[in-house]
């Protein structure tokens, strides 16, 4: 059942938010050619503990770390360990912070020193698909209006998505209904309501949609080895559109 937030409930996810943005500057001031991933976890686990927050992915579905750091080809759900970080190199980092039981969600992909200009493209590609996607988000329309318009972005650009991935709602856990899709037909899925929350989070490929999973049991890597990108926030539908709740 999709239920809209109170307005204290609301309270509680934006000061989770605000842990996370936090966290995220956090994360980016120190990505540089030669730190390990595993260095920039600790940055990030540390900034949310000491703004009162709870790491949402450390111990979810059984995952080891405060944040998933996926570089270059790994999707998502990288996990930190001595993996250095060299100079061309893109890098996501995906936080989740939880206060007083509601949890913030965003993602970001970062530049590494220099990166190639075909890079920085995939990159800008896919920060715009987020708030081409958002600009959808708003009392009155359909979930995939959001999907619709990400992807249709996506593809007009000459890049790929995977299949299998998608937002998501949130609130009181991580993962709540509905599945917010990438792409696909618009004016399907719940009419989206004032107080509603999503994390809304366009992954993008340079290369083809296939992926595979790492032996590690948690990573996923686009299949043929290309770069992958993946941006996300957390938001709240508003009377006049959309809030989002993981910024400063």
């Amino acid at each position: 059942m999709i239920v809209s937030k109170t307005d204290q409930e609301l309270t509680y996810m934006k000061k989770a938010g605000i842990i996370v943005a936090l966290a995220h500057r956090a994360a980016q001031s120190v990505i540089r050619p030669g730190i390990t991933t595993k260095q920039i976890n600790e940055v990030v686990e540390k900034t949310i503990l000491e703004n009162g927050g709870i790491p949402s992915f450390k111990g979810l579905y059984g995952f080891p770390a405060a944040a998933c750091i996926s570089v270059n080809s790994v999707m998502a759900h990288g996990i930190p360990d001595d993996t250095i970080l060299h100079d061309g190199d893109i890098v996501s980092v995906d936080i989740g912070a939880c206060y007083q039981g509601y949890h913030g969600d965003s993602a970001w992909t970062y530049a590494v020193g220099n990166i190639s200009e075909d890079a920085k493209s995939l990159l800008n590609i896919c920060e715009k698909s987020l708030y081409e996607g958002l600009k959808m988000a708003k009392a009155g329309n359909h979930l995939t209006d959001i999907s619709h318009a990400i992807g249709e972005f996506v593809f007009s650009n000459g890049y790929s998505m995977p299949r299998d991935y998608a937002g998501h709602g949130i609130g009181t856990s991580v993962h709540e209904e509905p599945a917010v899709p990438n792409f696909g037909p618009a004016g399907q899925g719940i009419l989206l309501k004032e107080g509603m929350t999503f994390a809304v989070e366009p992954m993008v490929f340079a290369g083809r949609p296939q992926t595979r999973s790492l032996p590690d049991g948690f990573g996923i890597a686009t299949r043929d080895g290309k770069l992958s990108a993946h941006f996300e926030h957390t938001i709240v539908i508003t009377k006049d559109g959309y809030e989002i709740l993981t910024k400063v």
